[in-house]
């Protein structure tokens, strides 16, 4: 009780009051991070991109995006032990950078967590047909399977933070024991491939006009996609108990754990193959589920589909839970137009209303899956967009931290200058990815796809950019902030 009367006091200097129900242990937290990074729904966004132009030698790049999102990690960590608050990145560049920033790049985040969660329940839809069905899977029926998704999502959210933990616990066990397990045993009992065969590429850069680093830089932008979602334990900080330990640690750990998973499965997918070749012709459209299958038989076909569906349930149901946290912190900072109705907080003292409504908004989101090349655009910026809100922090927190504006010390964590090289770091590897995912690349856009398919993820976030701005200028939010939050904090004005 001690601990959470001092979270609440402590929320209290930031002009908080504390309105959600303060129950989730670190194990919850993890857990939450666990299943929006997902090692399963990971693996399945680079695998068959990766074969296509790395070859087996793709590996290397997941491993080179993993050090690199890693740093990126430590920073949010850090952030997060000095600044325990909901709302994540927009709460850290508001105070770091000023409001009209914050609002910017809290505004990008949003839409990137809406289309994470339609293009989750997009490519869950098609597990969840093949579980039911053998059948080809229509437009039409792809698009109401996605609808399932975000409708249990959310209902599971709306009961409250107990069953979500209790879901997402099940979640955790389905998903690392089984991919853990079914990795460990294609490596022992059936492996057709030696150690060797990670470092060829069987030909995959005639893809990338015969160019190997033309084609492992492909490859490295779509790696990054696996290493999505560790900030989601940010957004449940006034939910955890001692935050400022246990949200940054959560979220490495997390990071870690999944990293591992990934990198572990895809070593034990690429060594049982029995044909890797196939895989980089595409042939093999699915090289997971055909080493699996190979590798334990026919009948583990509809098992594996099970665990993989859990997996994407899972990760569905947590990326709800941490966007109507950030809907919640914009709206009780009446940042937002119906900001009154979205930080309702209900009798389970949960967001539900902005819960409720970005659920409708993914939703509607999936209404492009009636277009494949229109959902490949959704896909593209739904993995993309959050590297530019990655960037934006990390430059913030830099900046801040150089000019003295951010005093990391004040925080849990305390790397000290360790963390100043970590942050210019990881300022590095973002200007690379970022600009490395954003690329137009044609080999990247759906077959027969248009010029707004290969600019996808550039037209999308300049689109938003454009409108936030405009928003920013005739609404001026930043002038709506209530004052007792908008006002610094004891500590943001002793780091000043």
């Amino acid at each position: 009780m001690d601990d959470t009367r001092n979270d609440a006091g402590d929320l209290a200097e930031y002009g908080y009051e504390q309105e959600l129900k303060r129950t989730l242990s670190p194990w919850a937290v993890f857990a939450i991070g666990f299943a929006t990074i997902s090692p399963v729904v990971g693996i399945y966004a680079v695998v068959q991109l990766g074969f296509a132009f790395a070859g087996p030698a793709w590996i290397w790049a997941v491993v080179i995006a993993f050090l690199g999102q890693l740093l990126v990690a430590t920073v949010y960590a850090e952030l997060s032990s000095q600044f325990p608050i909901t709302g994540g990145v927009y709460q850290w560049v508001r105070r770091l950078g000023g409001p009209r920033l914050g609002w910017l790049v809290g505004w990008i985040y949003l839409a990137s967590a809406v289309a994470s969660l339609t293009t989750v329940a997009y490519l869950g839809a098609t597990w969840l047909h093949m579980l039911v069905s053998d059948s080809e899977l229509s437009a039409t029926a792809h698009v109401l399977l996605g609808v399932v998704f975000i409708a249990v999502a959310l209902g599971i959210n709306l009961l409250g933070v107990n069953p979500v933990k209790h879901f997402l616990n099940a979640g955790i066990i389905a998903e690392s024991v089984a991919s853990i397990a079914v990795s460990v045993v294609l490596l022992l009992f059936a492996r057709h491939n030696g150690f060797g065969i990670l470092f060829d590429t069987l030909g995959a850069e005639s893809a990338s006009g015969k160019s190997v680093l033309a084609g492992f830089v492909t490859c490295l932008a779509v790696a990054g996609w696996a290493f999505l979602g560790f900030d989601a334990t940010t957004q449940v900080a006034e939910e955890t108990e001692q935050p400022r330990r246990s949200v940054p640690r959560a979220l490495v750990r997390a990071y870690l754990f999944v990293a591992f998973t990934v990198l572990l499965t895809a070593v034990a997918v690429t060594l049982a193959l029995h044909r890797p070749e196939d895989a980089v012709s595409g042939k093999i459209v699915d090289p997971v589920f055909e080493a699996v299958t190979q590798g334990l038989g026919g009948w583990s076909a509809k098992p594996f589909t099970v665990v993989v569906l859990i997996a994407f349930f899972a990760c569905a149901i947590s990326i709800q839970t941490y966007i109507g946290r950030a809907v919640y912190a914009f709206a009780r900072d009446r940042q937002l137009p119906f900001s009154s109705q979205l930080a309702t907080v209900g009798e389970r003292q949960i967001p539900w209303v902005s819960l409720t409504a970005t659920a409708v908004l993914a939703g509607l989101g999936l209404l492009l899956g009636l277009n494949g090349n229109a959902a490949a655009t959704l896909i593209s910026f739904g993995s993309g967009g959050f590297y530019f809100i990655f960037l934006a922090v990390a430059l913030v927190a830099l900046f801040a931290r150089l000019r003295g504006r951010w005093d990391p010390s004040a925080g849990e964590l305390r790397l000290g200058r360790t963390g100043l090289v970590v942050n210019v770091l990881a300022v590095a590897w973002l200007l690379f990815e970022a600009v490395n995912i954003a690329w137009p690349r044609a080999e990247l856009a759906p077959p027969e796809g248009s010029w707004l398919q290969i600019w996808a993820v550039v037209l999308v976030f300049s689109v938003l950019l454009v409108v936030g701005l405009a928003y920013v200028v005739i609404a001026e939010p930043h002038t709506k902030l209530p004052s007792s939050s908008a006002s610094p904090t004891s500590e943001e004005v002793k780091a000043a």
